[in-house]
């Protein structure tokens, strides 16, 4: 009897082990998310054509708001940066790509310049 206790015992102890160790890393894991989704990365900030027609400012949030000419909110929609490279899905679920070189972004046959190096 008492052998029979002690398996039982040792088998919930386990049990709650394993049950418990997963959620440890998860949080870790949550946690890693969020440290890396507010580190800003250097590419936030206002985007702009060289005859200021297109204006696309990148938020920190992982949202988007490009201006057209006079249409202010012309596209918006979320993007993620990976390296030097910036994929789109408008919330139309339109995407796009483009990719950032000695600080200017090249977009969809578009060349921008961040707002403060435009001459």
């Amino acid at each position: 009897m008492g052998k029979s206790v002690l398996s039982s015992g040792f088998a919930t102890l386990l049990m709650m082990l394993v049950v418990l160790a997963p959620s440890a890393s998860a949080q870790q894991e949550t946690e890693m998310r969020k440290t890396t989704q507010t580190a800003p990365h250097p590419y936030i900030g206002m985007w702009v054509t060289k005859d200021g027609h297109v204006r696309q400012e990148l938020l920190p949030n992982g949202r988007y708001d490009e201006a057209r000419g006079t249409r202010q909110s012309a596209y918006q929609g979320d993007y993620q940066v990976s390296g030097n490279y910036i994929t789109y899905q408008d919330d139309t679920g339109f995407t796009a790509d483009g990719y950032f070189e000695n600080d200017v972004l090249y977009h969809g046959g578009m060349v921008m310049f961040r707002e403060a190096t435009i001459n």
